[in-house]
């Protein structure tokens, strides 16, 4: 017995079943293993990054893991996240939440990503001046490939995001055994082992960078219906890709802390960085190395952004199909059978966002852009705060659907578990959103001009701002649909008492459906 949304004109897709276990696996290392925060959790955090990474890996990671698992293989229907929410809370919640999952991910291959790989390009690969025609060409090619990959269908398109995960743990691995040589011949120059005590100030500095880099393990379920076997698949991938992330984190961050000298991990600017520090040991054969070092590079955070728009673009096209978003938006291709119109959608807000970025970045608006933009891709931390409770409320509500996986423990380790990686949650989105005010509270120096450069109030304004802004984008899209002729009026209350009996269109056993 499954679940499908009735009111979800999804239901008339015929989806190809093209992902198979070694699929979900990298697609999940593509979407958890971000790049390009490795350099920077441990030249944020100090010695403590490493400590604190391990921690959040057990008590963060395993259980997040755990919800996933159960979510995934019992509610495998095409949007994920999205159909969570909407089963367990009602439509008007889902669509809130599910816009907060997806801004985040155009916002960040827009403000972030492209930034990243064109500072990269323009130090090991070739001259690319910021603010010039050649930067713009790089970083509007760089967004509209990555919406290409999202676009031409899941058959291949997971077969260049599988490239990339593997170039990522790849590349990730030859920084560790470079490092290896590197204190072969130069000693070992880091902290020391006392260093890696943790501390409050070392847990406030580093743990948010943390926990936005570590989740994901939901974003394959985006395209659950294009899965094989999810009933089996997902627990067994999460599983695989989470030991292989929390690896991909905790090694290469020791590696920095224990090696380098101090001072070189202070500077680091980001992995490349690091890269050129230890490269030195391959003598003449160093700058050829570094120069394909980048190109890699470049191309793993290009299939790290196709990845989350593969994920994500489905997420909101099941919310649009549904009704709790323009309805335009939740079409699938039927030739491509990807949300094709979500996804130009998704190149579109990031484009602009990209242009408007290199425009005030330079300017006297940089500090207040920079504050947007922080908040905006922050907002993923937030959708959890609604995605991570649907795993009680769908226990409750829909106790006869087949788990394949449950969170072990009983009920009682279902609630420890939640409990737990909500706090999380709700640690990380304090700090996203009201930055500082937990270094008050515990005597941990935090000057807030100097970090942000703008006073608090200025900075609470545009936070507040922002979040109510893209909270209006989503209850737009629901209210235009609900007005338009044909809607039925639902209730939360009255969608779970309807939940019963109904044929799973892409399953041959009872399903449960909600009108």
């Amino acid at each position: 017995m499954s679940v499908e949304i009735a009111t979800s004109a999804i239901r008339t897709e015929n989806f190809r079943k093209t992902l198979g276990r070694l699929d979900i696996i990298f697609l999940s290392i593509a979407a958890i293993i971000s790049i390009d925060t490795v350099a920077q959790i441990a030249a944020g955090g100090g010695a403590q990054a490493f400590t604190w990474t391990l921690v959040i890996g057990v008590t963060f990671l395993l259980p997040y893991a755990f919800v996933v698992s159960e979510l995934g293989s019992a509610f495998h229907e095409e949007g994920g996240p999205f159909v969570w929410v909407r089963l367990a809370f009602g439509k008007l919640a889902a669509s809130i939440a599910t816009m907060f999952y997806w801004i985040t991910n155009p916002l960040w291959m827009g403000g972030s990503l492209v930034f990243i790989s064109a500072a990269t390009w323009d130090a090991y690969i070739s001259p690319l001046p910021s603010g010039s025609i050649g930067d713009y060409v790089f970083k509007i090619g760089f967004i509209w490939l990555a919406i290409f990959v999202a676009i031409i269908g899941l058959r291949y398109g997971k077969i260049i995001v599988a490239v990339g995960g593997i170039a990522k743990v790849a590349l990730l691995a030859i920084f560790v055994v470079t490092v290896v040589i590197y204190a072969l011949q130069n000693g070992v120059h880091g902290y020391a082992a006392g260093e890696f005590s943790p501390t409050l100030g070392g847990f406030l500095a580093v743990t948010p960078v943390i926990l936005f880099a570590v989740v994901g393990f939901e974003a394959p379920n985006g395209a659950a219906e294009e899965m094989r076997d999810p009933q089996k698949d997902v627990p067994k991938a999460v599983a695989s890709s989470g030991l292989i992330s929390i690896l991909c984190y905790l090694v290469p961050i020791f590696a920095i802390l224990a090696v380098l000298p101090a001072d070189k991990v202070q500077g680091a600017t980001g992995l490349l960085d690091a890269f050129k520090e230890v490269f030195r040991v391959y003598g003449p054969a160093a700058g050829p190395l570094m120069w394909l070092a980048a190109i890699v590079f470049v191309f793993v955070v290009l299939t790290q952004a196709s990845a989350w728009m593969i994920a994500s673009d489905r997420v909101q096209a099941a919310a649009g199909a549904d009704g709790a978003f323009f309805r335009y938006f939740g079409r699938f291709s039927p030739r491509l059978g990807t949300p094709v119109r979500m996804n130009m959608l998704s190149g579109i807000v990031a484009t602009v966002f990209c242009i408007a970025a290199t425009v005030l970045l330079s300017g006297s608006a940089a500090a207040a852009f920079t504050v947007v933009l922080t908040v905006a891709i922050s907002t993923l931390l937030l959708s959890y705060l609604v995605i991570f409770p649907t795993v009680i409320a769908l226990r409750r509500k829909h106790p006869d659907v087949p788990r394949p996986f449950r969170v072990p423990g009983g009920t009682a380790g279902l609630w420890i578990c939640t409990v737990v990686i909500y706090a999380w949650v709700v640690l990380g989105s304090w700090v996203a959103v009201f930055p500082g005010t937990l270094e008050a509270l515990f005597g941990v120096d935090y000057d807030f001009h100097d970090v942000w450069g703008v006073d608090r109030l200025t900075f609470e304004g545009f936070t507040i701002s922002t979040l109510v802004v893209i909270a209006l984008l989503a209850l737009v899209g629901y209210l235009y649909e609900r007005r338009r002729p044909g809607y039925s009026p639902e209730d939360p209350a009255a969608e779970s008492a309807a939940e019963v009996d109904a044929l799973a269109a892409h399953e041959n056993r009872p399903a449960t459906r909600i009108p």
